[in-house]
């Protein structure tokens, strides 16, 4: 590509294209594919102006050589992100934006004042129908105080006053609407299907490739705990279907032979062998937005509040605008009331702030699935975490396997390794780590495989039963035995790490050590979060009491329990709940996910299981547990927000109405200064809640 350095200091590039012509679908390849080189950190493209914008951390010969190396005919994105890059809609908001002001500026300078007028009388006429039919519904509500205002300024021959108030409505309306779609249609893309690898069935083998290869009529295998990637029929199987993403409701539904899935739901229990019938994730992402858009989930209570309140306003403006006019018999001053109402900024300003929040949020590679979560993050007083993979790194590693039936080491692994590659777990992924480590290759030697949550894997491996999993799981429900002569080394394993044990034929095999270390900011995020007001911190695991014990002492929690089951999380958390605390739950796994949806908030790890990511209410990357704490800085501050919104809207409206009755202010006056200030508040409530220095 050929391109013209416009501006430039350290980390920063701004250069012009060279073409004549950019359209927006050759903004958002470019834009894409830049985005995806090594070394940069933010890409913006405007196609209006050809300019990119490249913010980056390699050294400048190297953005160079992508920019030059880039050329749009030659690059391929997905058609959904192409589809739902959100580009269009912005141009689509901004050309109505800049419309709605040049139309307002030509009237005002070239059209004859009869003809503006005869404009501005058909343009009322839509808000004052609106008006009319909430009246007629029994509503007196914001439509009705706007209709008022215009058909009164009419009445009195201040057409200029009308058209004024109408303009400014507009504007209103435009910005509203166009944040909402942009933040919904955002949200929307961060909750879209985003699977790299997928179980294909060739034959009677499972071979693991990459989802792009997939086509229509392939046949793929869900295993427990998975997302659904493509819509398709179930072949056989039978597993229940958690489709929360896609209908709202949280009951899993059964899936078998003959019925249809759909992409993004998540296979809570069984094993399905799936028909692909429809690639890529356009359809989810519509059915999303639509998800969105009609529920309730983005609104918090402090939205639902001020909307209730805003439209509770309404019958008191029009009662003060009567005694106005009754003890002053001056119709300019009653008018000046009426021009000014709550609910404009109440209603425009409180979701901007909230949807505003998310998009910081998600600037930050955290997901927030509706404004009610955050308002809920900045109230709690209560949170509980998951041991492993959450306050322990995502990538624990196996340190030794230790032979309790005489055959090797490697021979071992690659048996647990065969069991353990089908489930979403971060020790599973440990012991399938070490065995690719060692080149440990593994035919499909076992029949169907059961995953048993928070307990183990059980399998018939060469006519074998073959099973592996906790302690608990392998000597308590399964009775399995120590083979005689081996109860020394048993007792000699070392209690540092994780125990991972694997048993053949009612009798252990093997135990897999597993390291399992402990995230280096877990202590202070820890202690960042009761310095923000958690005054309860708790710890809950799988492990055994020593490994609990060990890492309770080092991260500073409250208190911890150890051996517990997922039931087990999700009960503590009710009983939490029901003594008055608001809990939030961060966890990673299948196990967690009873307690993620049970919480006030759920949190997952975004390297966890597809399960726990999809119940959740919030997503984090799993990079840093300082998100969390970042999160809730967030919510406090968009709590502030909006209660000086709030006070704000009050305060100055009050003084307006006084304005008005006092006779200071003129109708067109009031007018112009209170949906001034309405979009200013609006404008405000944009403005990004933490800055680099407070994070």
């Amino acid at each position: 590509m050929k391109f013209k350095i416009k501006h430039e200091i350290k980390g920063r590039i701004r250069v012009r294209a060279i073409v004549k012509h950019m359209t927006v679908k050759e903004a958002d390849l470019l834009e894409y594919a830049l985005s995806n080189k090594e070394g940069i950190t933010s890409v913006r493209v405007n196609e209006r102006t050809a300019d990119v914008v490249l913010c980056y951390k390699t050294d400048r010969a190297t953005v160079l050589s992508y920019l030059r190396k880039c050329h749009i005919e030659e690059i391929e994105a997905p058609e959904s992100y192409l589809a739902h890059s959100g580009r269009a809609l912005n141009n689509e908001y901004w050309d109505k934006l800049v419309g709605t002001v040049a139309w307002r500026c030509t009237k005002k300078l070239f059209v004859p004042a009869p003809i503006r007028t005869c404009i501005t009388l058909a343009a009322a006429i839509p808000y004052i129908w609106k008006g009319v039919k909430t009246l007629v519904k029994g509503k007196l509500e914001v439509p009705v105080l706007d209709a008022t205002a215009i058909a009164i300024s009419i009445a009195r021959g201040d057409v200029s006053t009308a058209s004024s108030v109408m303009f400014l409505l507009g504007i209103g309306e435009i910005l509203e609407e166009w944040t909402h779609k942009k933040s919904v249609g955002d949200l929307a893309r961060s909750m879209s299907l985003n699977v790299s690898k997928v179980w294909m069935l060739t034959g009677e083998q499972e071979i693991l490739v990459d989802a792009s290869t997939i086509k229509e009529n392939d046949k793929i295998v869900i295993h427990m705990g998975n997302v659904i990637p493509f819509d398709g029929t179930v072949e056989s199987g039978e597993g229940m279907v958690n489709q929360a993403s896609m209908t709202g409701e949280s009951a899993a539904v059964r899936k078998y032979a003959g019925t249809t899935v759909y992409a993004g739901t998540v296979l809570e229990e069984g094993e399905l062998t799936v028909n692909v019938k429809k690639l890529g994730g356009a359809s989810r992402y519509e059915q999303i937005v639509v998800m969105i858009e009609e529920s309730e989930k983005l609104k918090s209570s402090m939205e639902g509040k001020a909307e209730r309140l805003a439209d509770k306003l309404v019958p008191y403006t029009f009662l003060t605008t009567g005694l106005t006019y009754l003890f002053t018999r001056n119709l300019t001053k009653a008018t000046s009331v009426l021009m000014v109402d709550f609910c404009c900024a109440l209603k425009l300003s409180m979701p901007i702030a909230v949807l505003s929040a998310i998009k910081e949020a998600r600037n930050r590679n955290v997901n927030v699935k509706g404004g009610k979560f955050l308002e809920s993050i900045a109230d709690a007083d209560t949170i509980v975490f998951d041991k492993t993979g959450t306050l322990t790194k995502a990538e624990p590693t196996v340190v030794k396997v230790v032979s309790f039936n005489g055959d090797s080491e490697d021979e071992l692994l690659r048996t647990a390794a065969c069991l353990e590659e089908h489930f979403p777990h971060s020790m599973a992924k440990a012991v399938v780590d070490a065995a690719k480590k060692k080149s440990l290759d593994h035919e499909e030697k076992h029949s169907k495989v059961e995953y048993i949550v928070a307990h183990g894997i059980s399998t018939q491996l060469e006519g074998k039963k073959t099973i592996i999993g906790s302690h608990h799981f392998v000597f308590e429900d399964e009775k399995c035995h120590i083979p005689e002569g081996k109860e020394k080394s048993f007792e000699q394993l070392p209690l540092e790490y994780s125990h991972l044990y694997l048993a053949i034929e009612g009798e252990l095999a093997a135990v897999i050590c597993i390291e399992d270390p402990l995230r280096e900011e877990a202590a202070d995020a820890i202690r960042a979060l009761k310095e923000s007001g958690i005054s309860k911190v708790v710890m809950m695991t799988g492990d055994s009491d020593r490994t609990a014990r060990a890492i309770a002492g080092r991260v500073g929690v409250d208190q911890y329990f150890s051996e517990v089951l997922p039931e087990d999380k999700a009960r503590f958390v009710e009983q939490e709940k029901a003594a008055g605390r608001k809990v939030i739950m961060v966890g990673d796994g299948v196990n967690d996910s009873p307690a993620l949806s049970a919480a006030d908030v759920g949190i997952a790890i975004s390297d966890g299981a597809e399960l726990a990511r999809e119940i959740a209410d919030v997503t984090i990357a799993a990079e840093d547990l300082f998100e969390v704490v970042t999160l809730r800085k967030l919510s406090k501050r968009l709590m502030k927000r909006i209660y000086r919104n709030y006070k704000v809207i009050v305060g100055f409206n009050s003084a307006l109405i006084a304005g008005g009755i006092a006779g200071v202010l003129q109708p067109t006056t009031s007018a112009l200064l209170h949906n001034t200030s309405t979009l200013l508040i609006a404008m405000e409530s944009m403005k990004p809640l933490l800055n680099e220095e407070n994070q």
